[in-house]
């Protein structure tokens, strides 16, 4: 690490001590060591391939894509920085014949556009380094309370809160006079308030009218929203930037969470019209991965007794390089459904021993497959289903040809791989490098008492 400009030049780094590297007999050793996958080695994509059937009647009537981003503001330049991180999320929703209706016409209005960009939107400040709450004494604390606010405070123009929906999603109240004994509880890994991080069980019954426990240890409160686990990885001297993607992945998912309760509250009948799109693959990361579990709980509790059409669109990485390399190669309208042989031979390093559990088992609740269109656009869709597999199939992977006919019907051609929705709600709910972030920055260090 170098000395960080000051007063005095810069500390350039070495231009000779790379021989040292190339010299070390245990660098070498570690060298000769490393595996990559063999291309003679692969399986051809044409074998793995199916077609692509879309319904001949839609059931969707109705899109629901949520999405969310946040930009880092420094509130203070001095050393040590001072930072808060503004985080805006977004769920639009619009009716499929309206897109329709714009397709045709041959001027488009701007009242027309308008249908499209129905929006809610929800806002959080973040304290994430060298700052804190007044009322509270570490970073640490300043997050959680933050966080657990949020949840409380924020309801989508719904009668009950997101905290309320973190309860009925967490304690599975879905399911009624059905739920067992585990449902009604949550064993916690590390205890926010321990001194020693012990692990506590939160039970149902114990939790109070503003969803807090008592602590066994401590006798303090912990938050509902403490199951995000986030206070693992918050640190009081190098801050809790690291929390960022995790809390907005987990804030997303009890978004639709919370749209998918209040439509089966008023109408149930409705939920099986409308698709759910979620920017990112279905699953749950980091410290929030165990939330998988009641999401695949709930998934499954949904598609035995509703229905629900849900996926996740990945934009980046590994899955959608893989999806571009094969472009060529794979004709259109034809769908590959990735089975682990295929995952670890041709886009991660991994090993595909039938003995271990599925790819990403404990942090995912679907399925990813490639998606050529007939149009030729290629998608890296994740559909959620009842239960992972190792060889997932066609009949594996609930409301497939229905999914992907409404990934055809949304497809856009701003970006590569692009569907309509996702990229209309980044739009309205991504904060720019220049100028939104140079305004918050002066909102910020304006607002601070």
């Amino acid at each position: 690490m170098s000395y960080s400009a000051g007063r005095r030049p810069y500390e350039a780094a070495s231009k000779a001590s790379h021989h040292h590297i190339i010299n070390d007999s245990a660098v070498q050793s570690l060298m000769g060591r490393i595996y990559m996958p063999r291309r003679d080695d692969a399986i051809n994509p044409l074998d793995i391939c199916c077609d692509y059937l879309p319904p001949q009647t839609n059931p969707v009537e109705a899109v629901i894509a949520v999405d969310g981003g946040y930009t880092e503001v420094v509130v203070e330049q001095k050393y040590p920085s001072r930072l808060i991180h503004f985080l805006q999320f977004g769920a639009l929703m619009f009716k499929t014949d309206d897109l329709r209706t714009l397709e045709r016409a041959p001027f488009i209005a701007p009242e027309d556009m308008s249908k499209l960009k129905n929006i809610q939107r929800l806002k959080l400040a973040l304290p994430t380094k060298g700052i804190r709450l007044d009322e509270e004494i570490t970073l640490k604390g300043s997050i959680l309370k933050t966080i657990y606010e949020f949840f409380r405070d924020n309801n989508l123009a719904e009668a009950q809160s997101l905290l309320d929906t973190l309860a009925w999603f967490i304690f599975r109240r879905y399911k009624g006079g059905q739920r067992q004994d585990e449902d009604k509880k949550w064993v916690l890994a590390t205890n926010p308030l321990s001194p020693t991080g012990e692990r506590v069980t939160l039970i149902e019954s114990q939790m109070d009218s503003d969803y807090t426990f008592p602590c066994p240890e401590t006798g303090g409160r912990i938050f509902l929203t403490d199951v995000f686990r986030l206070h693992e990885v918050i640190d009081e001297e190098t801050g809790a930037g690291g929390i960022l993607g995790y809390l907005v992945n987990a804030i997303e998912h009890l978004i639709i969470v919370h749209l998918v309760r209040n439509l089966l509250l008023r109408q149930p009948d409705v939920l099986q019209k409308v698709f759910f799109i979620k920017d990112g693959p279905t699953g749950l990361f980091g410290q929030t991965a165990r939330l998988h579990e009641p999401m695949r709980d709930l998934v499954t509790w949904l598609l035995d007794s509703h229905n629900i059409y849900l996926a996740g669109f990945e934009k980046s990485g590994a899955f959608v390089e893989h999806a571009q390399a094969i472009q060529q190669i794979i004709p259109s309208g034809k769908v590959i459904i990735l089975t682990d042989d295929y995952i670890y031979r041709h886009i991660l390093p991994g090993n595909p021993d039938p003995t271990d559990p599925p790819y990403a088992s404990t942090s995912n609740y679907g399925h990813k497959v490639i998606f050529k269109t007939p149009a030729g656009q290629m998608h890296v869709v994740s559909i959620p289903v009842k239960e992972l597999k190792k060889q997932p199939s066609v009949n594996d992977i609930p409301n497939l040809q229905a999914i992907l006919a409404n990934v055809e019907l949304l497809h856009c051609d701003m970006y590569d791989s692009a569907l309509f929705p996702v990229a209309l709600v980044n739009k309205l709910v991504s904060l720019s490098a220049y100028p939104s972030q140079r305004i918050l920055q002066k909102f910020a260090t304006s607002s601070i008492g």
